[in-house]
């Protein structure tokens, strides 16, 4: 099916800049693309988003697990029939399996997109993590299109 093609080509993606990155670069070493804005820094987070439980790497193992199989459970229930669904799914499924092959094999995540958004220095992230916002993003945006349309059916 396509959308495990989207995931596959994410977790490559991921994988190959992430291990650019490790062979490339020296921990915390920052290489300016856009001044002020946009760099490639190298970094490692054994915890969530923004840092977050730190250390805690059986549990992301676990809800790492489970949620990969739910996101394969609707990916053969529901992607069939909603593209927008199927590509969100894949993007989602690309983004969580990256991510934990850094676990399992660093026990750390690689990340290296570091961003500063009207001055806000925004936490660094990878292909994974983009792939996984996006993939939210876009189920979002397919959870509003199904409400409109069951409103606009009923009414």
């Amino acid at each position: 099916m396509f959308y495990y093609l989207i995931a596959a080509g994410v977790i490559l993606l991921d994988q190959l800049t992430k291990w650019l990155v490790v062979k490339n670069m020296e921990l915390g070493e920052n290489i300016p693309v856009i001044e002020d804005f946009f760099y490639i820094t190298s970094h490692r987070n054994t915890g969530a988003a923004w840092g977050i439980l730190q250390g805690q790497m059986w549990f992301f193992y676990i809800v790492t697990v489970i949620v990969i199989i739910g996101i394969i459970y609707y990916m053969q229930r529901y992607a069939k029939k909603e593209k927008l669904m199927g590509m969100a799914l894949g993007l989602m499924l690309g983004g969580a399996i990256g991510n934990f092959i850094d676990r399992i094999f660093r026990k750390e995540v690689v990340d290296f997109f570091n961003t500063y958004i009207f001055g806000y220095d925004f936490p660094i992230f990878n292909i994974a993590d983009a792939s996984l916002c996006i993939g939210v993003g876009l189920l979002f945006i397919q959870m509003l299109l199904e409400g409109k349309r069951e409103k606009e059916h009923r009414g």
